[in-house]
């Protein structure tokens, strides 16, 4: 029915606004064309109506219109006509006079009537920005006229000096509105969302601006901000069926977005309930041992001193979200990085913890084979020899063998499987060959050990010269949107390894389908954590879309 698509509709637009955010930005040809577009004032103005026990609250900080340019093939005016029009509603006329530049849509309670027995109907609050008092007020009693038109029986409260006006639908379409001062318009899906939103105005402790945790957040907002979302982590893993430990680390978050010159910053600071471990150690400039990487790799991990990650606050971030996602793929990770098939080795203890200096792991699909080819570059060390050693010892333990052996003039040693295999064909009966399997090869370069899954990847990654992933220049300007200094990267083409991803993680192809715009049009990202304070974990995502 008409009069109970509005709320939905809103919330629906204010989605569909941050993806046209996203993926329109590969309409953009030029660092001016950005101008503008970030928030006025810095952060969000209504989190004084959301409570600090909310389990989200999310905020577009600039007025939907000036999106407006960024659209490629017309997604917001097609969005806006579809959906508005199923509410009586025309935003051109209604709503555009009017509306500022905040957008904000909050889930302020887990169950609004709080009585389990009866099922749980999260309370929902949109929050619009009005620059226009009169106007907006207008289009408050104009909607809710159209509400009795259409047959709903119309309440009007008096509630602390602001006019609430709600009607008698059923739970699921019921809608609530009001004007509050001259700043904000205010929707909920049921009027004590409404009244609980003014609570908090009047008693100011008990909002988000009076929270140590958000305000500790709200200062990582990096400057022009295009949206921001703050995160009660424990609320929002009891809204989704999650289940964080006794023991979690990171308890608030804040996640912005920011237009950058060449794709789209997502920047996310978590908050510490205590101190935390200390962070990874900071890179001023790009790991050299990505010239061995190959231009072609559809995935690159580069850092330093991987034996440090399990005493670092990237390890209790990674061990907070496995715990959370249980029952999802925990190994995934795992199983991409694994670097030699086969021989079961554990990554912490057998290479992890000797590789001490620079390292860059590369992943290079092959369309003829369902897992792609590795490539491990380490930085050597003193306790490097002793690595190697360990792993030739795995291998040995396996049935394998190290054999030695020059490739074009370099010298290369390979873990094989030795076996006799019958001639086919031959004209002797009885006619025999040697076979040999490889299971992994390295070899010595500079300064660098590098370890590859088979020859022909070793022969790459010696010829590689010139085109190599630190020499490209998509790469260097992915890397060069990440903050400085910070804790190294994880690059992803994402046209050559979406398949890979895919079959790891089953539920991207959900993702890929909710936000089809942004997949559509993003061509790589790149992943970094940095920042030294020991009370926040903060890291970024580069996303690089076409035509940039």
């Amino acid at each position: 029915m008409k009069q109970g698509l509005f709320f939905r509709s809103l919330a629906a637009v204010f989605a569909m606004l941050l993806l046209i955010g996203i993926s329109g930005c590969n309409s953009l040809s030029s660092q001016n064309r950005l101008v503008g577009l970030g928030a006025t004032a810095g952060q969000p103005g209504a989190a004084i109506f959301v409570s600090q026990q909310a389990p989200v609250m999310a905020s577009l900080l600039v007025n939907p219109d000036k999106l407006q340019a960024l659209e490629r093939d017309g997604e917001l005016s097609k969005l806006k006509t579809s959906l508005l029009a199923s509410t009586d509603v025309d935003y051109k006329q209604d709503i555009q006079p009017w509306l500022g530049n905040e957008i904000t849509l909050a889930v302020t309670t887990l169950d609004i009537d709080r009585d389990p027995t009866n099922g749980r109907q999260p309370g929902h609050l949109i929050a619009l920005a009005t620059k226009k008092p009169e106007k907006s007020r207008e289009f408050v009693d104009l909607l809710f006229s159209k509400r009795a038109i259409a047959g709903t029986n119309l309440t009007t409260e008096q509630y602390k000096g602001v006019k609430l006006i709600y009607d008698d639908a059923q739970p699921e379409k019921l809608l609530a509105g009001a004007a509050v001062g001259d700043e904000f318009v205010l929707f909920a899906n049921d009027p004590k969302v409404l009244r609980e939103a003014i609570n908090n105005v009047q008693a100011p402790d008990l909002n988000l601006n009076a929270s140590s945790k958000y305000q500790q957040a709200i200062k990582q907002l990096p400057k022009g901000a295009l949206a921001t979302a703050f995160l009660n982590l424990p609320r929002v893993a009891e809204w989704q069926g999650l289940k964080l430990p006794e023991n979690t680390t990171y308890d608030s978050e804040i996640i912005s977005l920011v237009l950058a010159n060449k794709g789209l910053l997502a920047e996310t600071t978590l908050v510490a309930k205590a101190e935390t471990l200390p962070p990874l150690e900071q890179l001023s400039k790009p790991v050299d041992a990505l010239q061995y990487i190959p231009a072609s790799a559809g995935l690159a991990i580069a850092g330093t001193n991987l034996s440090n990650l399990g005493n670092s606050n990237l390890a209790q971030f990674w061990q907070q979200v496995t715990a959370a996602l249980s029952g999802s793929n925990q190994n995934a990770v795992s199983q991409l990085l694994q670097p030699v098939q086969g021989l079961d080795i554990n990554l912490k203890e057998d290479i992890f913890s000797w590789v001490q200096g620079e390292y860059a792991i590369g992943l290079l699909p092959r369309p003829e084979q369902a897992n792609p080819d590795f490539i491990f570059v380490v930085e050597k060390t003193e306790a490097t020899p002793a690595g190697i050693s360990r792993l030739d010892a795995i291998a040995s333990s396996k049935g394998l063998t190290l054999n030695t052996f020059d490739l074009d003039k370099q010298n290369i040693s390979a873990w094989t499987q030795i076996k006799a295999a019958k001639v086919a064909n031959a004209q002797k009966p009885g006619k025999y060959k040697i076979e040999a399997k490889v299971y992994g090869v390295h070899t010595t370069q500079g300064n660098y050990e590098i370890f590859a899954s088979n020859l022909e990847t070793m022969n790459e990654v010696l010829n590689a010269k010139d085109n190599s992933l630190s020499s490209d220049r998509k790469f260097r300007n992915n890397i060069a949107a990440i903050p400085q200094p910070n804790q190294g990267y994880v690059f992803l083409d994402w046209a050559t390894s979406r398949e890979i991803l895919e079959n790891q993680l089953p539920i991207l192809k959900l993702a890929e389908i909710l936000a089809k715009p942004f997949f559509q049009n993003l061509r790589s990202l790149t992943i970094s954590s940095y920042d030294g304070d020991t009370g926040l974990f903060k890291g970024g995502i580069f996303f690089q879309l076409d035509s940039l």
